[in-house]
């Protein structure tokens, strides 16, 4: 078995992780991002630019970001849900910005309002905004190992949406679990087929640990190649628009797992 020398992990703790608790105040919004970004974590996703009556966590992104201490080396990104949302985060000055849409389309009603299909016309126009402006474009595919609405999803729907998000110029490709549906056996299908059509695709995997098989997932991502990973302090967590999903895996898990197997991160 070989396994990579070094492993990037995205902290998602101030966007993905807070977006399912009860609103946090401001400050400590910022107490968080700053105290992550001194911990040697050098990619953070501080916020998303969502509209507040949807998220109404996150309706105070913009002032969150204009206070956080801006440390180099760190990447910050920002997630959005549409090309408004975009042009939100490039006038806040972004310059890595993630887009998520989800292969279940009754999730994507629910979650931004449109179809999934609608979502993907719309990341087409979105990708050459972002382009246009300098900045790279993340597409993210939640319940790309199941929904909560819909049961399993199949590989092969999660890889036309790939293919179609390649073809329009997506920079990287993450696949969410968004419930924490996936094993290793989902993990291994999804990513393989993935790498026979796009082996040049930089990919992102964002595990849940809902019915306790994150770590599982990441190691069997970690043997097929994959090398980026979301994570999120504490395990804080959870999707609005997806019941009984749970926590993300947790940072600290997720590190000392890795530096125990001789992987830095």
């Amino acid at each position: 078995m070989t396994l990579p020398d070094f492993v990037s992990i995205r902290e998602v703790g101030p966007r993905d992780g807070l977006q399912n608790e009860e609103p946090v105040p401001t400050e400590a919004k910022v107490r968080l991002i700053d105290a992550l970004s001194a911990t040697g974590v050098r990619r953070i996703e501080a916020v998303s630019f969502v509209h507040p009556k949807a998220i109404p966590q996150m309706a105070d992104a913009d002032e969150v970001w204009q206070r956080v201490t801006k440390v180099p080396g760190v990447r910050y990104s920002a997630l959005v849900p549409n090309t408004r949302g975009a042009q939100r985060a490039l006038a806040a000055g972004f310059t890595e910005i993630e887009v998520v849409v989800s292969a279940s389309d009754t999730h994507n009603r629910r979650n931004v309002n449109r179809s999934t299909a609608e979502s993907l016309d719309d990341i087409a126009e979105l990708i050459a905004l972002l382009h246009g402006a300098g900045a790279t474009c993340e597409v993210i595919i939640s319940t790309s190992f199941g929904c909560p609405y819909e049961g399993d999803v199949d590989p092969q729907r999660v890889v036309r949406i790939v293919d179609r998000v390649v073809a329009d110029g997506a920079d990287r490709i993450a696949f969410g679990d968004t419930t924490g549906m996936a094993t290793p056996r989902r993990v291994r299908d999804l990513v393989t087929v993935v790498r026979e059509r796009h082996p040049d695709i930089p990919l992102l995997l964002h595990f849940h640990n809902t019915r306790g098989t994150a770590l599982a997932n990441l190691l069997t991502a970690l043997e097929l190649g994959v090398t980026e990973y979301d994570a999120s302090v504490g395990g804080l967590g959870g999707c609005p628009y997806a019941p009984g999903a749970s926590g993300n895996v947790a940072t600290e898990e997720v590190v000392h797992m890795l530096h125990d197997m001789g992987i830095d991160t």
